[in-house]
């Protein structure tokens, strides 16, 4: 991912720098291991423990010649060691990928901790901002056209337990990508002991795949970049409200827009929604690395490198963009701005249309058939559509040339929009 979008705690995780102190982490608790249990010599674990990480740019040197980069980083490594023969068991029994799994499962937990920490924020600020607003009357929409009355806040309680259900999930796949292997080449453990990779899982806050042939099958992984994608997608949903909210047409909300900014380098007078525009591009970026990711999972025999390369772009990526989703969008929401004049004058605007379903059901319960109450109601609405004119009064007149009686005072009772919305507390104990 690229710097514009990249947090640094995120960016750490994801860091060569981080990644080598884990391969560092890993092979040294793998030789604690086999010093404790006498198949290397004792005094070889200080001089290896005590040796700093190589630089990614010593690595790369190396693996330009050996283009091998887990020999590249024990070869770069060994240099750091001080006397450098202790450096000879180190590795001892491993193949690469007990290597490589064990720290990218470390690396994919840390992350997700950030995720998580970032999550909790947003689904803060979602609840709070529902809450403040459970009273703001606002017109609910159906493919974008105005349908009945309803609240600002219960949208946003939506999009809350969304966000808060996709944090849940990624709770679930955290444990699912928390998960080693150190068993040697097919993963047989034939050079290693068994004792040797739940020591570092212990050690490492991980579990010990149930079962692994020289990788861990990567359907845990693919679960957690499902997740992140659902997350993702939850962002954009918000963020597309917010959009929708914003054209000039509708202008019930707006984003935060701090002093100095700019909407447009030819229109002075443009407040364009560019945070919710990244938002839903960015959602895209991390949905595009399910399929990738999830090809990973089908690898030849015991193991092939086929996922290798796909998951050095593919994770970070999706980790990156995610925690940058979910912070911008805290910021969207935190400092969103709600008009609620201007909903109630939307609500308004169609002279009372909105109230056609209520009319409906009010007539029927006069004992008339639905086909004839729904005839009269929509031919009431028609008229209003065509000329502007109140519902109400195009009502009345469609109501007088069939001879059907109506209740005004019943009318003006059920046509409130305060009336929609009065079975939404339960709703709102519930989000609070």
């Amino acid at each position: 991912m690229i710097e514009r979008y990249t947090l640094p705690e995120m960016g750490r995780v994801f860091s060569d720098a981080h990644k080598y102190e884990l391969w560092c982490q890993v092979e040294t608790l793998v030789l604690e291991a086999h010093a404790a249990d006498g198949t290397v010599p004792a005094e070889v674990v200080e001089p290896v423990r005590n040796a700093p990480p190589p630089t990614a740019e010593r690595v790369a040197e190396i693996e330009a010649v050996t283009q091998h980069d887990v020999i590249a980083f024990l070869t770069a490594w060994a240099d750091n060691t001080e006397p450098r023969e202790a450096a000879a068991w180190v590795h001892f029994g491993m193949t690469s990928s007990d290597l490589l799994d064990t720290a990218l499962a470390a690396q994919l937990v840390e992350a997700t901790d950030i995720l998580l920490d970032k999550a909790d924020t947003l689904v803060g600020v979602l609840r709070d901002h529902a809450l403040k607003h459970r009273d703001t009357l606002r017109v609910g929409r159906t493919h974008g056209i105005h349908g009945e009355p309803d609240v600002w806040g219960h949208r946003v309680a939506d999009f809350a337990f969304g966000l808060a259900r996709s944090r849940d999930r990624l709770r679930r796949a955290r444990e699912a990508v928390g998960v080693m292997a150190i068993s040697g080449p097919v993963g047989t453990y034939s050079n290693i002991d068994p004792g040797v990779e739940s020591h570092v899982a212990e050690r490492m806050g991980l579990r010990p795949a149930d079962v692994s042939t020289q990788v861990v099958l990567r359907d845990g992984i693919s679960e957690w970049v499902s997740c992140l994608a659902i997350a993702a997608t939850v962002c954009e949903a918000i963020a597309l409200e917010v959009r929708h909210g914003q054209r000039t047409e509708v202008r019930e909300l707006w984003e935060p827009f701090g002093k100095g900014q700019k909407g447009s380098s030819a229109m002075p007078h443009k407040k364009n929604p560019i945070l919710s525009e990244r938002i839903c591009g960015m959602a895209r970026n991390v949905r595009a690395q399910i399929v990738p990711v999830m090809e990973g999972i089908p690898l030849w025999h015991e193991r092939d490198i086929s996922h290798s390369s796909t998951e050095r772009i593919s994770l970070p990526d999706a980790a990156v963009a995610t925690d940058y989703l979910l912070h911008l969008t805290a910021r969207l929401v935190g400092g969103l701005v709600v008009d609620a004049d201007r909903m109630r004058a939307n609500l308004d605007s169609t002279n009372g249309l909105i109230y056609s379903s209520t009319v409906v059901s009010e007539l029927i319960e006069t004992g008339a058939s639905r086909e004839d109450v729904y005839a009269l109601v929509q031919a009431a609405a028609m008229r209003t559509w065509e000329a502007g004119a109140p519902f109400r009064e195009t009502l009345r007149e469609e109501a007088a040339q069939r001879g059907v009686a109506l209740d005004e005072e019943r009318l003006d009772e059920v046509c409130r929009p305060e009336r929609f919305v009065r079975h939404l507390d339960g709703l709102f104990d519930r989000l609070a």
